[in-house]
């Protein structure tokens, strides 16, 4: 028998065995339900641009609300037909993203306008190679995390991905992905789907195969020994598509690393952690015990119309700002020169988001100043003090606690104590 045929039967036989890694208590059912819900609630906000990672969330979901997901589609749809033009095209990642979306509704690809969908995606994913090979710096346009997404995104559509766009990927596997100096294990993760999403495909050579495998198994370990004491792999808000990873590869649940990491998700989601939508996205599945690759087998049948919205679920243990008031020492640095551009105290009430400090402190005497962008995944902090960061000289304005500590949400999402934030200016 060719090895190529010995290989496809052992995949088929693997995929049949009954293996359930990193699975919940059915104690926790009511929490994931809870999530479940705030998601769909957060897909009927018509004041903010719909999402795709979070109707791919819903669709890989065990409950759904099937009229009010197809609403959201439909605004998915109306969206990306709007920008269209060259000049509102979108990202690579959100392209990747609104594909994913598409499968997980089992639309039809085959017309006209949603192979022009494949082709774009195809488009951006060339541009980014060409980044790579051309400008010496050995990075795509956007970030290795969204090079990932979009092979993924084609590889699940069971489109065969360039050969050249693989190598890249590869090449980049063998040092770990970073984010400035730090490990991210993002990017490590959502490499990983792709990898195993490749070598699954059964679109490529023996030596393709062979080597996506070697690197996706090579991610698994790396993520595996970055777990934490905590449990988590990198922080928590990463770890959701780090079992996502261990999910799809199949990883089995009486290891020690997966009653760890759920533990550890589940302590965050109850502690009201996850507020933003795409991390809350990235964390849904894993709860049904599902990864992006289920995506791909989905066949949109005999499905569970059982989600309400008008279910009542606790409320979170975030703190809501009140009258009780904290202090937030506010520097910003600039390396290499070696005077902060700021450096004062912001009084704000307790439970004020870090977007709240920046506000107070933009509103103070002090002259203060900064600019955010709006993306996908919260808003970015784009300008401090006029130094705008960017993808062209690829700096960003880090968040830090106090003397080093990155913060592991955004300026949106985190809650300051009575401590000092500093604002860093600094390659990535």
């Amino acid at each position: 028998m060719e090895p190529r045929m010995l290989q496809l039967l052992f995949i088929l036989h693997v995929l049949a065995l009954p293996v359930q890694p990193c699975e919940n208590p059915k104690e926790n059912s009511p929490l994931i339900r809870c999530l479940n819900l705030e998601l769909l609630r957060l897909s009927q906000d018509l004041s903010a641009e719909p999402n795709p990672s979070v109707y791919v969330a819903l669709r890989l979901s065990a409950e759904h609300n099937l009229e009010k997901e197809a609403e959201y589609l439909q605004r998915l749809m109306n969206v990306s037909a709007s920008s269209s033009g060259a000049a509102g095209q979108p990202g690579t990642g959100r392209l990747a993203l609104y594909l994913l979306a598409l499968r997980a509704a089992c639309e039809n690809m085959e017309t006209d306008q949603r192979r022009q969908v494949v082709t774009q995606l195809k488009h951006h994913l060339h541009k980014e190679m060409r980044r790579i090979d051309s400008q010496g710096y050995g990075h795509p346009i956007t970030s290795y995390y969204q090079y990932s997404l979009a092979a993924l995104a084609l590889c699940i559509h069971g489109k065969k991905v360039d050969t050249h766009v693989i190598q890249k990927l590869l090449n980049n596997e063998k040092h770990k992905f970073t984010h400035g100096e730090e490990p991210s294990m993002d990017t490590e993760a959502m490499a990983g789907l792709a990898f195993t999403c490749l070598e699954r495909a059964n679109l490529y050579d023996d030596g393709t195969v062979e080597a996506v495998h070697l690197a996706a198994k090579s991610v698994t370990e790396k993520i595996l020994q970055a777990q934490t004491a905590q449990g988590t792999f990198g922080n928590i808000f990463s770890s959701a598509l780090a079992v996502q990873l261990l999910i799809a590869t199949r990883w089995s649940k009486q290891k020690p690393e997966c009653p760890k990491v759920m533990a550890a998700l589940l302590e965050s989601l109850k502690g009201g952690d996850f507020q933003n939508p795409m991390t809350m996205s990235q964390l849904l599945p894993v709860l049904y015990g599902k990864s992006y690759l289920d995506i791909a087998s989905m066949e949109c049948r005999a499905e569970s119309d059982t989600l309400v919205l008008d279910t009542s679920c606790p409320k979170s243990q975030l703190v809501i700002p009140g009258t009780d008031m904290i202090t937030v020492q506010l520097i910003v640095e600039h390396p290499p020169h070696p005077e902060k551009l700021y450096n004062h105290s912001i009084q704000v009430p307790a439970g004020s988001s870090l977007f709240d400090v920046l506000t107070a402190a933009q509103d103070g005497p002090e002259k203060f100043t900064f600019k955010t962008q709006k993306t996908q995944q919260g808003l970015f902090l784009t300008t401090v003090m006029g130094v705008r960061a960017g993808d062209r000289d690829r700096r960003y304005w880090q968040l830090l606690r106090a003397p080093d500590i990155s913060l592991e949400q955004g300026i949106s999402n985190y809650q300051p104590q009575n401590e000092t934030i500093i604002l860093k200016f600094r390659p990535w």
